[in-house]
């Protein structure tokens, strides 16, 4: 396809653009450093305006963007920092609700075009809850183009007022770890003299479950913050199910969160085969060495877990809810939300049947290959640009 570029004119300023980030989700911050590195490759300039513990991991300046501190949402401060950072922003595109309500308060009294990425649904409940809908309702109104990750995201900003809203098309850009620094060759030498080569796959594999306790029994993983709408109390249901297996599965659920304490207490109390690894920063390795990967939660929109699965070629087993069926098509089995049976059934199900795990591999790599590239969401995004700041991009 060709390169859509923002390069300026003869005589032109660049295309001047901020990127906000809040607390700075995994997938969100992946996106806007795919972004931040596709507008600059194009000529446009880019602030990316983040916490610093964000910015260390994604390494936006890595990229050629100029990153500011701004602090979660929050610190007072936060606000006043972000309108000095967008002072003289030609446009400003903030991710995720909470940023986006930063982002809206700081070109208060402003015409700066702002464009909203809604990437997951949030969820509440209660008097939160509405104070949810507030603020969506409060984004939506405030952006002047509304780009969701799912259809149902797209659907649910237009509910809540949006002038313009439409699909965004989200990449799965490659992951990126903290203090990971890119491989350099020794000068002079064109071979591998001198340096480790990659450790063989399997032998990763075969390391990764010794450490989980996994060898000689399947691998169930699931990862994701430890909070309710995750759906871990249905996993946990199902589990129980799973002991009568011969060999047990051992469920690893990776990340952390306000729920940890009672999910142990009951895997402890119920002597369920399931472990809590809490924040990873292996989770590919541990995704490629799992049998089966599970999804349980109650809404998702472009889940990292299940992209991460397809990628990797491992059998998903997924709830049926928010924007996963139009993510993964038929390359997951999909199951009722808070439906343990459902759930247990499934996994019990594959366990049993290699052939419809391989199945399930190929129908991965294939949808897969249906999403869209970096290339396409970079070109995505600079259209819409160039729609709100009347910028011809060309090429």
């Amino acid at each position: 396809m060709s390169h859509v570029s923002s390069q300026p004119a003869h005589g032109q300023s660049p295309l001047r653009t901020v990127q906000v980030l809040g607390g700075g989700s995994a997938g969100s911050s992946a996106h806007v450093r795919s972004l931040a590195a596709g507008l600059v490759a194009r000529g446009v300039r880019v602030t990316v305006c983040a916490p610093t513990e964000v910015a260390h991991v994604y390494g936006f300046a890595d990229v050629g963007a100029q990153h500011v501190t701004v602090p979660r949402s929050s610190d007072p401060g936060s606000v006043a920092a972000l309108r000095l950072a967008c002072a003289d922003a030609d446009l400003v595109h903030a991710h995720g609700l909470h940023a986006a309500l930063r982002a809206s308060l700081a070109l208060s009294g402003r015409t700066t075009p702002l464009v909203v990425t809604w990437h997951t649904r949030s969820h509440a409940e209660g008097a939160r809850a509405h104070l949810l809908r507030l603020l969506e309702r409060r984004v939506a109104r405030a952006a002047s183009v509304v780009l969701g990750t799912s259809s149902d995201l797209v659907e649910r900003a237009r509910v809540r007022g949006a002038r313009d809203a439409r699909l965004a098309a989200v990449a799965f850009p490659a992951p990126r770890r903290p203090d990971t620094p890119e491989p350099t060759p020794t000068p002079g030498f064109e071979g591998d003299e001198g340096r480790e080569g990659p450790e063989d796959p399997e032998r990763l594999r075969h390391k990764a479950l010794a450490e989980l306790g996994a060898v000689d029994r399947p691998l169930l993983m699931a990862v994701g913050s430890l909070v309710k709408h995750r759906g871990y109390d249905t996993l946990l249901d199902a589990a129980r199910t799973w002991r009568h297996l011969t060999p047990v599965p051992l469920v690893v659920i990776a990340g952390e969160g306000p729920e940890r304490g009672a999910l142990q207490r009951r895997i402890e109390s119920e002597q369920l085969p399931v472990r809590l690894v809490g924040r990873r920063d292996d989770v590919p390795e541990l995704l490629a060495a799992a049998d089966v990967a599970l999804l349980t939660s109650g809404g998702e929109s472009r889940s990292i877990l299940a992209q991460e699965a397809l990628h990797a070629r491992v059998p998903l087993v997924a709830t049926d809810v928010g924007g996963i069926r139009e993510l993964v098509g038929d390359a997951a089995e999909l199951v009722p939300c808070g439906d343990a049976h459902a759930l247990a059934d499934a996994v019990t199900d594959l366990l049993s049947d290699p052939v419809r795990r391989d199945h399930l591999k190929e129908r991965g790599a294939t949808q897969a290959a249906t999403w869209p590239t970096e290339d396409e969401t970079v070109a995505q995004v600079l259209s819409v640009y160039d729609e709100l700041t009347g910028t011809r991009p060309l090429g």
